[in-house]
């Protein structure tokens, strides 16, 4: 069956410590229109509507922030990737913060409940906190934790109330049941801004995290290779990249949690294309670029255009377009 790309535009930031990630989706179409592409009118697109305004809103959950605003995103990012899916499509997702993926792969869950999914990590931050490990409360760090079931509790520093703790659990079960993924089938590329919870709950875990030095002095054809014998179980593959996973000092500060040392975009084109190539991936997300911090004009959203152009031809191909 031939599938067609669909555009998912979720612009919700909430579950970041910083505003101004909503405004990358509308950063990168800038980026597009600036380089004369015609890419944002050439697919079908699904606005996912907010609930951004709820930062103005108290909030009674210091471990899990604007937790119950997040839980209804992510309620209907699952069911817009579920119906993409369901469809035919190729969800190509742009989401504001990385909270968002807790949606992505319960949608993906929820349209092949019976397959195995495989999950491409790509960031400078490991994202496996709970709300008892947290912290900050930022929820932007903690959707693996959810997708795993994995509250990490021999590592908890907080006493999260049942409220957050009902929410959570909410979280796990979006669109099925809990444990979205297996641990053995996480593979982090790039991550190196961590807290001590997450070495720890990452060695248990058994998670293998290609490191950018490893990967450059391997290679990045030896490492996705190996990537992908790991996750030769799956059926299907998804893969989230933030674009912290970038090297900040090198492109710009225009995302909310910079870290240097990070790949450079030919890189990540590298490796995206190599995963690609295997024919499992079935959904690809980018997350975290914001445009109020860049320190060089619209940077970071014109390097993740770049690299978007230059593997959706692999995506159509491989998608059977």
């Amino acid at each position: 069956m031939e599938k067609m790309i669909e555009l998912i535009k979720n612009r919700s930031d909430i579950g970041a410590g910083t505003r101004g990630s909503d405004l990358g989706i509308d950063a990168i179409e800038i980026a597009a229109i600036n380089k004369g592409s015609q890419y944002f009118i050439n697919y079908p697109f699904v606005d996912v509507p907010t609930r951004n305004s709820s930062i103005y809103q108290n909030d009674n959950h210091p471990f899990a922030k604007h937790i119950q605003q997040i839980y209804e995103q992510c309620k209907q990012v699952a069911s817009t990737v579920e119906d993409s899916l369901s469809s035919g499509n190729f969800p190509l997702v742009f989401s504001g913060d990385h909270s968002s993926a807790m949606g992505t792969i319960s949608g993906i869950k929820s349209a092949y409940p019976d397959k195995q999914l495989g999950v491409i990590w790509m960031d400078a931050h490991a994202d496996i906190h709970s709300p008892h490990t947290t912290p900050s409360g930022n929820m932007h760090g903690m959707p693996l934790a959810a997708m795993l079931n994995e509250d990490n509790i021999p590592c908890k520093i907080n006493e999260i109330d049942e409220s957050t703790q009902e929410f959570w659990n909410k979280l796990k079960r979006i669109a099925g049941p809990v444990g979205k993924i297996l641990s053995n089938h996480l593979i982090y590329f790039g991550v190196r801004d961590t807290e001590e919870p997450e070495d720890l709950v990452i060695e248990r875990l058994g998670i293998k995290n290609y490191r950018v030095e490893e990967t450059r002095q391997r290679g990045i054809t030896d490492c996705v290779a190996e990537a992908l014998k790991i996750l030769e179980a799956c059926d299907m593959v998804y893969i989230s990249f933030d674009v912290d996973s970038m090297d900040s000092e090198l492109i710009s500060d225009g995302t909310g949690t910079p870290v240097p040392k990070g790949f450079l975009p030919r890189e990540i084109v590298l490796i995206l294309e190599e995963i690609i190539r295997s024919g499992k991936v079935i959904c690809f997300e980018i997350v975290e670029v914001n445009p109020l911090l860049d320190n060089k004009g619209n940077k970071m959203a014109e390097v993740a255009f770049d690299i978007l152009e230059r593997i959706t031809p692999l995506i159509e191909l491989k998608s059977g377009n």
